[in-house]
């Protein structure tokens, strides 16, 4: 039956998102992650340090100051040693990723998958187009060629454009969570209220010169957006057509949120090359994934697979269904 109240829902499915306050207690699901990743941080340290990268492991600072104290030293970001995904071109067998036990559990929390269920039904499939984000303050970050923030502000999109045709029909939702509070000044999501209700906008490659994909924001109607701020623990559901992005990290602490998906179990994730998964089956309880070392093993496998394609600039296997030359990218 799932943990949403009618009016809760109905919201969702009137306004295109909904924000849900505490769902996921901070020391049960939370807190295993960030000491999950601070083990990560202490691997990517040790190599850089004896590569002569880095001048000092900082292994005296808080996560997210030592974070950003890397990636300023560096000139680069290191986010697929954390992420639980892989690039769409160009992966080798030593491309990093991460699928730790913390990770998964939160994928799968029971309070979690109540309001999805609420949303979708019981028959739950975690759709393999998630992150996890960490953007440290961008005052502090290296740039790329345009003079921007490597980590910076999302770009205005639709979750249902980033997925290929074949998951059209999907009922897939968005679950963001943060692990930390994120404040306005720490760039959480801003979104579109309502904009749902006009379907798949076209998203521009390369729009304006600047080498993104984006909507124009002549598509929809920029004046309604609203900042999401959130608590640590909150969880922000989105409608697949939600026009969304985020805004700029001008604070001084990192934020540091996942991004989820979920669809019914049997449809197209829009992202077939990666491996999804049962989150919750009420029908055969036994399909369910709970070991982080079998959800290891199938993205080990989709790696050794990705490192056979999309190489050397050929798309042996498209990402996207967006082309450039669209009249509303003019």
């Amino acid at each position: 039956m799932g943990s949403l109240t009618k009016e809760q829902v109905d919201g969702f499915y009137k306004y295109g998102f909904l924000k849900v306050d505490g769902v996921l207690d901070g020391e049960r699901y939370l807190d295993p992650i960030i000491e999950e990743y601070a083990g990560v941080l202490d691997q990517l340290a040790d190599v850089l340090y004896e590569k002569g990268e880095i001048s000092s492991r900082y292994e005296d600072l808080p996560f997210g100051d030592r974070v950003t104290r890397i990636y300023a030293e560096t000139g680069t970001h290191f986010s697929g040693h954390f992420d639980f995904s892989l690039p769409f071109a160009g992966v080798t067998e030593e491309t990093p990723f991460w699928t730790g036990q913390a990770v998964l559990n939160a994928l799968t929390a029971a309070p979690l998958l109540d309001a999805v269920e609420s949303l979708i039904g019981p028959e739950i499939y975690s759709n393999p187009v998630q992150h996890v984000r960490i953007k440290p303050p961008e005052k502090y970050l290296p740039r790329n060629e345009r003079g921007e923030p490597v980590i910076g502000a999302t770009e205005w999109h639709q979750d249902h454009g980033v997925v290929t045709p074949d998951a059209d029909e999907t009922e897939m939702i968005t679950a963001w969570f943060s692990l930390t509070d994120a404040s306005i000044e720490q760039g959480p999501l801003k979104i579109v209220p309502q904009s749902h209700d006009s379907g798949l906008l076209t998203h521009c490659l390369n729009y304006q010169g600047q080498g993104r994909r984006v909507i124009p924001e002549h598509l929809f109607d920029i004046d309604s957006t609203i900042p999401m701020p959130a608590k640590r623990g909150d969880v922000i559901f989105l409608h697949k057509e939600t026009v969304h992005g985020s805004l700029s990290n001008v604070s001084e602490k990192i934020r540091w949120s996942f991004d989820l998906r979920y669809n019914p179990i049997g449809q197209a994730t829009g992202r077939g090359a990666f491996p999804g998964f049962v989150a919750r089956s009420k029908q055969d309880p036994s399909l369910e994934l709970r070991d982080a070392d079998l959800w290891t093993e199938m993205w080990t496998n989709a790696r050794s697979k990705m490192a056979k394609i999309n190489q050397n600039g050929e798309s042996d296997v498209r990402f996207g269904r967006w082309q450039e030359g669209h009249p509303d990218c003019a």
